[in-house]
């Protein structure tokens, strides 16, 4: 027995390793600790830019701070708030005309939370984050004073504000007053089991997290997710509408007479987030609370993979009408599988909701969305088709609509024909349109091409369909639209950047259509400069070669500061899979190399600073039709893999025997496939990965099939399954909180302990609070000395 404990206490002492926070070298925190460039937010009145500073790097105390994981929802019940919630410390205002910044005044420790412009420019609203409560803060954008409105707490735990029609009040999620005593969540002791049942209805269970698990979890559910909805004023005044309830949609109607309102009422479910929980969808008028019901929606708990429900879904206001309510319902039974003519119609109905809804337009795809211009009736829909993954947008006039008309159709994934998107503009009543002059819109977009990303912005005839380009990026930078500064499109605002200039805002102005004006510009109006001068060493330049079925690849080759050309380096691949239909699209390249290198976080880019070449989004389609490519899954990833090795190495910059392969997600499980299935790599690095897709049996990333239709798919692209083949050194790296939809921390452990059971070699690094991405300074200083020291073993100066 002696022998036996003896042997049981040295296996256990094997899978513990002392543990504490590191810091990575000197050289990767230096970068790490450099200035904050601001985010910018161009004014709807186009007069000024707000320049928000982020704290970038929370402290790991804030992770710590209380957080119930139920109904989908992270919440920190000591404020009645979203737990986490990414924040600014400063908040500038700088004039686009002369360049004149104003700091606005603000308390020490203020942590401005998603502020919002009023439509007219003159005010921000923004939340507050303090110990007890989230504070709702008003910023006058002529003086730069900032003010919190006294007795307003807003819950943002679900919920939070927006600007109300008239643009000097908001609609507020309210903490209600006199909630009573929260229920205990804490230490607490059961007075009964969790019991769930079914009874024979048939559904897709797809692997949500942070769900309702005990009838204590209902009750606190219920307490932190009700509010009480409140009209408050930029003066103060505050105005309730209606009780106390959990709404997740309260939208006042255009011109505010209306309120639509969606409550979540009992009963519950253990096995779905809120958002598939039993609603009420109704419309109120303000003065008389007489209502209107759209829909009463039971429990969502039927979905077939890939469906929608069969009660109305996507019901929102019409912007340019009054109070007008357009939804959609389905016409299919909500499954894809089902073959139908039409998939889905459009509804409308208008006040004061007396009369029967009318049809307006019906889709032959599954409805995607919906956009509408700022007059003449103008919308445009979108319909998409699953199975060639073909994206189509129609045209109407939704007062009088006809046969509508096919603007484009074309595979998501076609990158190189994207026509863009429609440049849209806040109305005085803060609802969101196409922007109009005449009879022609603005488009603007990535642009990609063979040789990289080239921005745009382009005039469209509505009548014609014609384009003409107003500006697009040069080939020596990257330069991308942010705002038009007038209606007809001749001054614009765009951000700029090089591979040796920081990026910065630049206002245009160009000539009108058919006139010989000479007020020709570009002039740069903000001032940002190079936090990071020693990443300017680093090279890169867009690399395009053929896996051996014919298929175009291309990957970023990024060299460190200093390479002799010629002298082959350590290498790390770092890659995610995209599936594609066909060949075509699978070889389209994205990114440019024109941008301006940063790197932050715990971006693989580090390992430049320690001597390694880079081979940044390397290609790793999966091209197939959707039911069969993860058929061919690990061939198409090992094959593609080997290309980009095989182009790196023939360019002089790769060392084939010094070679790692990283990802994070769906590129962890990249990352242990490869390392199960073939031998081109010295060691291998998985964060935040899922490795045993029997796990996930109702499908993963765009698998189509469930567990029981293709378990052989699901089995042989588990590298789990595989674990006794991974015999190169496997770095995992998982948030302990990880809530992604499929990526438990458990998957992480049990292919860890696979690994060692096995007799492999691994590590598993479980961050304490951290989700599926990392977040505190202390996490992502550890992530990047884990991933240095492990490559640096495994890989650089691997025997």
């Amino acid at each position: 027995m002696k022998n036996v404990l003896s042997v049981s206490l040295i296996l256990l002492l094997s899978l513990t390793v002392a543990a504490q926070y590191k810091k990575p070298p000197k050289e990767i925190m230096d970068v790490l600790n450099a200035p904050v460039t601001p985010s910018t937010s161009i004014s709807p009145a186009r007069d000024k830019v707000a320049l928000l500073e982020p704290l970038r790097y929370p402290p790991i105390a804030e992770l710590a701070e209380p957080m119930l994981r139920i109904a989908g929802l992270r919440i920190n019940p000591d404020a009645t708030s979203q737990h986490r919630q990414p924040y600014f410390v400063k908040m500038t205002l700088k004039n686009i005309s002369d360049g004149k910044e104003t700091a606005v005044a603000l308390p020490a420790g203020v942590k401005l939370i998603s502020p919002s412009w009023s439509a007219d420019g003159k005010f921000i609203a923004a939340g507050n984050i303090t110990p007890t409560g989230i504070e709702l803060w008003i910023i006058d954008t002529t003086t730069a004073k900032a003010r919190s409105v006294k007795g307003v707490r807003v819950n943002t735990a679900f919920g939070g504000f927006d600007w109300a029609p008239d643009q000097r009040s908001l609609i507020v999620n309210l903490v209600p007053a006199n909630r009573g005593v929260a229920p205990k969540w804490q230490n607490l002791v059961p007075d009964s089991p969790n019991v769930q049942e079914t009874a024979g209805k048939k559904g897709a269970v797809q692997t949500f997290q942070d769900l309702l698990k005990s009838p204590n979890d209902e009750n606190l559910f219920e307490y932190y997710a009700t509010s009480q909805l409140a009209i408050v004023g930029v003066d103060g005044k505050i105005k309730n509408i209606g009780d106390p309830g959990i709404y997740d949609t309260a939208d006042l109607s255009p011109d505010g007479k209306y309120i639509l309102t969606s409550r979540i009422k009992r009963p519950f479910s253990y096995l779905f987030p809120y958002f598939r929980f039993p609603k009420d969808v109704e419309v109120w008028e303000l003065q008389t609370r007489k209502g209107y019901k759209v829909a009463s929606i039971p429990l969502q708990d039927n979905l077939p993979v890939g469906g929608v429900t069969t009660f109305p879904r996507s019901y929102g206001w019409i912007p340019t009408e009054s109070a007008s309510l357009m939804w959609v319902e389905a016409l299919d039974g909500g499954n894809p599988r089902t073959k139908a003519a039409q998939r889905d119609k459009i509804m409308r109905s208008d006040a004061p909701f007396t009369g029967d809804p009318r049809e307006v337009v019906r889709t032959e795809q599954r409805f995607q969305g919906r956009i509408f211009g700022e007059r003449d009736g103008l919308m445009w829909f979108f319909d998409f088709d699953r199975d060639t993954l073909f994206r189509r947008v129609f045209q109407i006039d939704y007062r009088s609509p006809g046969t509508p008309r096919l603007i484009s159709k074309l595979s998501v994934r076609d990158n190189y024909n994207n026509p863009g998107q429609p440049v849209m503009k806040r109305l005085a009543n803060g609802t969101s349109v196409i922007q109009m002059n005449g009879g022609d819109i603005f488009m603007s977009g990535q642009g990609a091409t063979p040789a990289g990303d080239r921005p745009f912005l382009r005039r469209m005839n509505l009548e014609t369909l014609k384009t003409d380009e107003l500006f697009r990026s040069d080939t020596s930078s990257y330069e991308s639209f942010v705002a038009l500064q007038n209606d007809d499109g001749t001054q614009f605002i765009t951000r700029k950047e090089s591979p040796t200039d920081p990026p910065n805002l630049y206002l245009h102005q160009r000539c009108p259509p058919n006139t010989n004006c000479i007020a020709v510009y570009d002039r740069k109006f903000t001032e940002f400069t190079d936090p990071s001068p020693q990443l300017r060493g680093i090279t890169k330049q867009l690399v395009k070669y053929k896996r051996k079925d014919g298929v175009d690849l291309s990957f970023t080759l990024y060299l460190p500061p200093g390479h002799k050309p010629g002298t082959p380096l350590p290498t790390v691949v770092w890659a995610y899979p995209e599936s594609y239909t066909d060949a075509s699209t699978a070889g389209q390249v994205t990114g440019s190399t024109n941008r301006f290198t940063q790197i932050g976080s715990y971006s693989h880019l580090f390992f430049l600073l320690e001597g390694y070449a880079v081979l940044d989004n390397t290609s790793m389609p999966i091209v197939g039709t959707p039911e069969t490519k993860n058929d061919t899954f690990v061939q198409q990833i090992v094959d593609s893999a080997q290309a980009a090795i095989d182009k790196a190495v023939e360019m002089g910059v790769t060392d084939r025997r010094r070679v790692g392969v990283g990802g994070h997600s769906y590129g962890a499980f990249m990352t242990a496939n490869l390392l199960a299935h073939c031998d081109l790599f010295r060691a291998g690095i998985a964060r935040s990965g899922a490795y045993n897709r029997t796990l996930t049996p109702f499908g993963f990333q765009d698998e189509e099939r469930t567990f029981w239709q293709a378990q052989n798919i699901y089995t042989a692209v588990s590298p789990f399954f595989f674990a006794d083949k991974i015999n190169e050194p496997l770095l995992m790296i998982h948030g302990v909180a990880d809530n992604n939809q499929g990526t438990f921390p458990i998957q992480s452990e049990r292919l860890f302990a696979a690994i060692q059971g096995n007799g492999g070699t691994a590590r598993l690094v479980m961050l304490p609070l951290e989700s599926h991405g990392y977040s505190a300074r202390e996490s992502i200083e550890t992530v990047l000395a884990e991933q240095i020291e492990w490559f640096d073993k495994w890989v650089k100066n691997a025997k």
